[in-house]
């Protein structure tokens, strides 16, 4: 599969941008991911997206010299080298990948339309948060593709903690033009309720990218060896 990648320092940290284009896609192509058989039943579009994001994931962890492809856990989450974190997502013909010594999670998503904005809303936030939305200087849209894309990273850095919360367990507390902040309830874990977490986005192109990075560990949450930890962007 055709791919071109770049690095893009952001928040303090480097995210690893892989741009690849789907219709040069191969079945081949997944050979080299250790895991390529707990693939063979999903579609084409879904082994493309997950191709490009563990490229994108290799060249995020050869970065600080760890030379391994991240598994899939049963869950389907990317299994990381013990005391590193990850992310990654995709959209469209784009996915990226980020690591750390801390939870992280990383959201790319293409800004809806006024249509769907408006036909999603309600099921992405409440009237506080829509009027926080409505009071920023950003079109509707873009506001609450913010809101889905900053609920999503949270979700993705404490997903081992959590179990499928809904859009209503975090909360949006203030929107700017670099970054969104969220509120979590107790219906998100009670172990992190009533704490606020800051998500620093941009906008590439048509769609928006957020990042978070918590200051929260837990008990089983191993560090990375020094040699690691000396190589990773802060």
């Amino acid at each position: 599969m055709r791919t071109s990648h770049f690095p893009l320092p952001f928040a303090g940290h480097r995210l690893h941008i892989v741009d690849f284009d789907a219709s040069s896609f191969h079945e081949h192509d997944l050979l080299w991911l250790p895991h390529h058989d707990r693939l063979r039943s999903a579609g084409r579009k879904r082994k493309a997206e997950h191709l490009a994001g563990r490229i994108a994931a290799v060249h995020a962890l050869r970065e600080v010299g760890v030379r391994t492809v991240p598994g899939m856990g049963d869950k389907r989450q990317p299994l990381w080298p013990d005391g590193l974190f990850g992310s990654i997502s995709h959209c469209a013909t784009t996915a990226l990948a980020v690591i750390s010594q801390q939870r992280i999670g990383i959201d790319i998503e293409k800004i809806m339309s006024q249509h769907t904005a408006t036909e999603l809303a309600p099921s992405i936030i409440d009237s506080d948060e829509r009027q926080i939305l409505q009071a920023s200087s950003l079109p509707f849209p873009l506001a609450l593709t913010l809101a889905f894309s900053a609920k999503e990273s949270v979700y993705k850095a404490f997903s081992d903690r959590v179990t499928l919360p809904g859009f209503d367990s975090a909360k949006v507390t203030s929107l700017t033009a670099t970054h969104i902040s969220l509120h979590l309830l107790p219906a998100f874990a009670a172990m992190m309720a009533e704490r606020t977490v800051r998500t620093e986005w941009f906008q590439r192109s048509n769609s928006v990218i957020t990042l978070v990075s918590a200051i929260t560990r837990f008990p089983h949450d191993r560090s990375a060896p020094a040699s690691i930890l000396s190589a990773i962007p802060r």
